[in-house]
C-alpha cells in the first residue's frame, strides 16, 4: 500500500498531463484580452501594491492573488501562452492531489473504514482522477482567465485539508493556520469561496465531532478564524456590479431562482453526460413560461428534501449532497449574476460531490454484487474505462479552443440562439475580413436582441469596410440611440461623417466622445483631422498633441501634427514631428514627403530629394513624391528628368491637375 501511495501524485499528474496536453497552444480567449493584454497591472511586479490593486471594473477586480498569478506569468514569459496554460494545469493538478488527501482521509475515519478498508486508497485516487480529466472542467482549466476558479477551488480544497490534518493532529495548530490561510486566499482569488467556513463547519460535525454543538466547543478558534475572512470578502466585493452581477431592472428573486432550476439540472445532466459543452450561454434571459421550470423545480426539490434528510439519517452521504448545493448557491441563488447566469466553470468544485458519490457507490454496489477478488478486477477495468473516455472527450474538447475563432463558431452551431455569441463570432469573422458572413451573424444577433448596442456599432464597423456609408451611419446612430454615452461609436459615426463631407456634424461627435472618454488618443487625432480640414489650425493642432500625449509613439499623429504646424508657417517644428515619426516608423513614405516639402521651405534642397527618392522607394506609384521630385528637377535645370517624373504622376494618377500643367511647361521649355 505504501508503494501505490508513493506513486499516486505521479499517477494523478501523468493523467492530468494526458488530458490536457493539447490544450497549452490555446489562445487568449474573450476576457482573456482585458485579463492579461491590457491589463497593465501585471506589467511590473514592483511595487506590488499595484498587482495587488487590479481595477473594480475588470475580470480581475477584487481578486488580487489571481492578478498576482497572472503579473508572475507575465514576468516569465511575457504573454507567451504556454505558460499561463502550464500554471492553470498545475493549480488543477494541485487541486486533484488535496481531493484525493480529502477522500481518503474521509474514508479512514470511523464508520467509514469498515466498509472501504483497504479499498480506500482506490477510491480516492479513483475520484481525484476522473474528477479531473473530466471535461466539464475544461472551461476553468483551458481558458486562462477561469484560472480564478480554479485557484479559488484549490484554496477551497485546501482549507478543509488543513482542518482535516488539524483535527487528526496532536499539534493542530499548524494546519488549522494553514486552513484559514487557505480561506483567505481563496476570498482574494473568488468570491465564491464565501461557503467555505460552512462546509468545514459542516465536516466537522460530520466526520469529527459527531454534532454542531461539540464542533463549536472544540474548534471555535478554526470556525472563528475561517469566518473572519467574510471580512476581507466584504471588502473585496466592490465593483461586483459592473461586472454583471446583482440585481438589475426587471430582475427579482424569483425569476433568477426560476432560471437557475433549470440551470442546475443542466449541470447535474452534463455531469453525467458532458455533452454539449457550450464556451458562454449568454446573458440573462427571463423565464416566460412556469409550466417549464416545473419539472426541472422538483427534481431540485426532491434531491434537497434528500439532502437534507440523508444530513440527519446517513450524514456522510448528506455531507456529499450539502457539497453540491451550497458551493452553487452564491451564483445560483443568492447572488444573480446577470452578464452569465449560467457558466460550465461554476461546477468546478460541486462536480467533486457528484464524482464521489458515483465512485463510492459503485464500490459499494459492487461489494454486494461480487467476491471481494473479482469486484476489485471489475471495478479497475471499469474505472480505467471511465478515465479513458473522460480523457478522450477533453482532448477533443480542447481542441474546440485551438482558436478564437473554432470555440465562437462552436458556441454558436451548439447555442444559436445565443446573441452574444453570434456577436464575438462576428468580430472574429471581420478581423479575418469575412465581412459578408459577419454581417449575417450580426443580423442575426439582431433579431434575436434588437437593442445590442454593440452589435450595431459593429455592425457599421463592417458596413464602412464595404463602403456602405449611410447603412453604417445609420447602425451607429441606433447604437447610440440605445447607449447615448457610447463613445466609441460616437467617434465611429464621426468618421463616417467625414467620409462624405459633413465635417461639422463629424466634429460634435468627436466632442462628444472626448466629453465621455477624455483621454481617447483616437478621437483626438480624428477632431484634429476633422478641424484641420476645416481651416481651424490652432485648434486642430492641440488635439494632435492630446493624442500624442496619450500615446507618444503614433507615427500618423506626428505626421499630421507635422502638416498643421507646417501650415501654420511653424517650419522647424514641423520637420521634429515628421523625423519623430520616421524614427518611430522608418518606411513611413507620406512622412518623408512630407519632410521634403518641409526642407524646400529652408531652402534644403538636396535633403528634400533625398526624401522625396526614399518615399519612392517604399511606395513606387506615390504621385505626390513623383511631382515634388519633378518640381525639384526642373528648379535644378534638369527639364528631362522633371518631365520622367511628372509623367509618372500622370500614369498613377491621371486628374493630378498640378503635374498636367508643370508638364505642360516643361516640354515647352524644351
Amino acid at each position: 500500500m505504501l508503494k501505490l501511495r508513493q506513486l499516486i501524485p505521479t499517477l494523478i499528474l501523468a493523467a492530468g498531463i494526458w488530458a490536457y496536453h493539447n490544450s497549452f497552444a490555446v489562445p487568449f480567449l474573450f476576457d482573456d484580452h482585458s485579463s492579461v493584454e491590457d491589463n497593465l497591472t501585471i506589467r511590473h511586479l514592483w511595487p506590488i501594491w499595484n498587482v495587488l490593486s487590479p481595477s473594480p471594473t475588470t475580470f480581475v477586480g477584487g481578486r488580487p492573488v489571481v492578478n498576482l498569478s497572472l503579473a508572475l506569468n507575465y514576468a516569465l514569459g511575457g504573454t507567451r501562452v504556454w505558460g499561463y496554460h502550464a500554471l492553470n494545469l498545475a493549480i488543477h493538478v494541485l487541486a486533484a492531489l488535496t481531493l484525493y488527501g480529502i477522500v481518503r482521509r474521509t474514508l479512514a475515519r470511523p464508520g467509514l473504514r469498515e466498509r472501504f478498508g483497504a479499498g480506500a486508497e482506490w477510491v480516492a485516487l479513483a475520484t481525484a482522477v476522473i474528477w479531473m480529466v473530466h471535461p466539464l472542467q475544461t472551461e476553468a482549466v483551458t481558458y486562462i482567465s477561469q484560472r480564478c476558479e480554479s485557484l479559488m477551488g484549490l484554496f477551497y480544497l485546501l482549507s478543509l485539508y488543513g482542518f482535516i490534518r488539524g483535527a487528526e493532529s496532536q499539534s493542530s495548530l499548524g494546519w488549522f493556520t494553514l486552513s484559514v490561510a487557505a480561506c483567505f486566499l481563496g476570498v482574494a482569488s473568488k468570491e465564491v469561496i464565501v461557503t467555505a467556513p460552512l462546509m468545514v463547519l459542516l465536516y466537522d460535525r460530520t466526520f469529527v465531532s459527531g454534532t454542531f454543538r461539540e464542533a463549536w466547543t472544540r474548534h471555535r478558534r478554526l470556525h472563528l478564524g475561517l469566518a473572519s475572512s467574510w471580512l476581507l470578502l466584504g471588502c473585496s466585493i466592490t465593483g461586483l456590479h459592473n461586472r454583471g452581477v446583482g440585481y438589475g431592472p426587471g430582475l427579482t428573486g424569483w425569476d433568477y431562482a426560476l432560471t437557475e432550476c433549470r440551470v442546475v439540472a443542466h449541470y447535474l445532466r452534463l455531469a453525467v453526460w458532458p455533452h454539449p459543452l457550450i464556451f458562454d450561454y449568454g446573458e440573462y434571459v427571463p423565464t416566460r413560461h412556469l409550466a417549464a421550470v416545473v419539472p426541472y423545480a422538483l427534481i431540485l426539490a426532491v434531491l434537497a428534501i434528500g439532502v437534507l434528510f440523508a444530513l440527519k439519517r446517513h450524514p456522510a452521504i448528506g455531507f456529499v449532497g450539502a457539497w453540491f448545493f451550497v458551493i452553487l448557491a452564491p451564483t445560483s441563488s443568492v447572488v444573480p449574476i446577470m452578464a452569465s447566469p449560467m457558466a460550465e466553470h461554476r461546477m468546478y468544485l460541486p462536480l467533486a460531490s457528484v464524482v464521489a458519490l458515483t465512485v463510492c457507490g459503485s464500490v459499494a454496489l459492487g461489494k454486494r454484487l461480487f467476491h471481494e477478488r473479482q469486484g476489485v478486477v471489475l471495478g479497475s477495468m471499469a474505472g480505467a474505462f471511465v478515465v479513458a473516455l473522460l480523457t478522450f472527450l477533453t482532448i477533443q474538447r480542447n481542441r474546440d479552443y485551438i482558436s478564437e475563432a473554432t470555440i465562437w463558431q462552436d458556441t454558436v452551431e451548439k447555442h444559436p440562439h445565443s446573441p452574444r455569441a453570434r456577436y464575438n463570432f462576428g468580430v472574429l469573422l471581420v478581423q479575418q475580413g469575412r465581412l459578408r458572413e459577419a454581417i449575417g451573424q450580426y443580423e442575426q444577433a439582431l433579431r434575436i436582441k434588437p437593442d445590442y448596442a454593440e452589435v450595431h456599432y459593429n455592425l457599421g464597423v463592417a458596413l464602412v469596410q464595404l463602403g456602405r456609408l449611410p447603412e453604417a451611419i445609420g447602425q451607429y446612430e441606433q447604437a447610440l440611440r440605445i447607449k447615448p454615452d457610447f463613445a466609441e461609436a460616437h467617434n465611429n459615426l464621426g468618421l463616417a461623417l467625414m467620409g462624405q463631407g459633413r465635417l461639422l456634424e463629424a466634429i460634435a461627435h468627436y466632442e462628444l466622445s472626448l466629453r465621455i472618454k477624455p483621454d481617447d488618443a483616437e478621437a483626438h487625432y480624428n477632431l484634429g483631422l476633422a478641424l484641420m480640414g476645416q481651416g481651424r489650425l490652432p485648434e486642430a493642432i492641440h488635439h494632435y498633441e492630446q493624442s500624442l500625449r496619450i500615446k507618444p509613439d503614433d507615427a500618423e499623429a506626428h505626421n499630421n501634427l507635422g502638416n498643421a504646424l507646417l501650415h501654420a508657417g511653424k517650419v522647424p517644428e514641423a520637420i521634429g514631428h515628421y523625423e519623430q515619426a520616421l524614427r518611430i516608423k522608418p518606411d513611413f513614405a507620406e512622412a518623408h514627403n512630407n519632410l521634403g516639402l518641409a526642407l524646400v521651405q529652408l531652402g534644403r534642397l538636396p535633403e528634400a530629394m533625398e526624401h522625396w527618392e526614399q518615399a519612392l522607394r517604399i511606395k513606387p506609384d506615390y504621385a505626390e513624391a513623383h511631382y515634388n521630385l519633378g518640381v525639384a528637377f526642373e528648379q535644378a535645370g534638369r527639364v528631362q528628368e522633371a518631365i520622367g517624373h511628372y509623367e509618372q504622376a500622370l500614369r498613377i494618377k491621371p486628374d493630378f491637375v498640378p503635374a498636367q500643367s508643370n508638364l505642360a511647361k516643361a516640354r515647352a521649355a524644351q
